[in-house]
């Protein structure tokens, strides 16, 4: 009973900090608007109600809101997708970068904006489709070399595989830029993770793919616990490691590409935010992973929220930030796990 009141307290403890973030982030930008306006805005758009006069509304509801749920939700995702990979491979380093993924959706992202690939009807979803197929295809050819070379696909033969594979789509990445033509500045803006232009399209889409993928990796928590103590261990217990492997591996990589296919690529966040949360409510993945998709969400709101509002009315990519950010945070975590040892 202890345990769950424990957990209940910090379920709405961060829940409550998130939602003070959303509203923050949406009430500020280049023009900054009252909590109190905001709210009512908000109010009255669930409700039905007629809106207050002035800019407030269109501002608050056409360019802000969009954005900063979009936001929340990359970040909740690719931190719960972070923690998960932390968690699988045992690995403080592992994250959708590492295993190659973020890459392999930049690249499929990178080929429907160069050669203007799209889907009759819905512009935005040949990127989006562009990028999950990518994902996908990046984790077959990474898993299909790991099971060449090692039957039991080991951690650190799997990381090896997707941090090479990392450079290659990087490299493949640099050459469709210097063919993009007019739209260089504008791809090598959304390669450094941006969210301008984000709308309520893109925003239910990583909704419901965040819906089901997180809901997932949530009923994993338990197996992810006994790989804590090593595969051979779980095995003893009764998982059956290598689909638990190939579920978290394929869930993360459709998270991942619907992601990057919104917000380019953004580092750092699943990789920084799962050591953070994991100082606060500790190692267990049934409290860790809850716990982490709020800390996430509220990271990358923040760090948006920074990304276009310190230079205003300049903008500047997201994943500058929070690569700035992480860098600093992730010393330090590192730092103070050596010491720890």
């Amino acid at each position: 009973m202890r345990s769950e009141a424990f957990k209940v307290k910090n379920y709405v403890l961060f829940g409550g900090l998130t939602l003070a973030v959303f509203c923050v982030c949406v009430s500020t930008g280049s023009v900054s608007l009252p909590v109190s306006t905001t709210a009512e805005v908000l109010i009255n758009a669930l409700t039905g109600h007629t809106q207050p006069e002035g800019m407030a509304a269109p501002i608050i509801l056409s360019s802000r809101l969009p954005r900063v749920i979009c936001a929340a939700l990359v970040g909740a995702s690719l931190s719960i997708g972070g923690g998960a990979m932390q968690g699988l491979l045992k690995n403080p380093l592992a994250d959708g970068t590492t295993l190659g993924v973020s890459g392999g959706a930049s690249l499929g992202a990178i080929l429907a904006m160069t050669f203007g690939i799209t889907i009759p009807g819905l512009p935005f979803a040949g990127v989006m489709a562009m990028a999950m197929l990518f994902a996908f295809l990046s984790l077959i050819i990474i898993l299909s070399l790991a099971y060449r070379l090692d039957y039991s696909l080991s951690t650190n033969t799997i990381i090896l595989l997707g941090i090479i594979y990392s450079m290659f789509t990087a490299s493949v990445n640099a050459l469709l830029v210097s063919f993009a033509g007019e739209r260089v500045k504008d791809i090598t803006f959304w390669l450094m993770g941006s969210l301008a232009g984000s709308s309520y399209i893109n925003a239910l889409a990583l909704a419901v793919m965040a819906l089901v993928c997180c809901g997932i990796i949530l009923c994993c928590a338990r197996e992810l616990n006994a790989f804590a103590i090593g595969e051979d261990n779980a095995r003893n217990v009764g998982v059956n490691v290598r689909r638990i492997k190939l579920t978290v591996l394929i869930t993360v990589a459709a998270l991942i590409g619907v992601c990057v296919s919104v917000s380019g690529t953004i580092g750092f966040v699943g990789l920084v935010t799962p050591h953070m949360v994991r100082m606060i409510v500790g190692p267990n993945h049934k409290r860790l992973l809850p716990a982490t998709l709020f800390g996430g969400a509220s990271f990358l709101m923040l760090a948006d929220l920074v990304a276009r509002t310190l230079l205003s009315p300049r903008e500047l990519p997201i994943g500058v930030i929070t690569s700035l950010i992480g860098a600093v945070l992730f010393l330090v975590i590192f730092f103070r796990m050596r010491k720890g040892r």
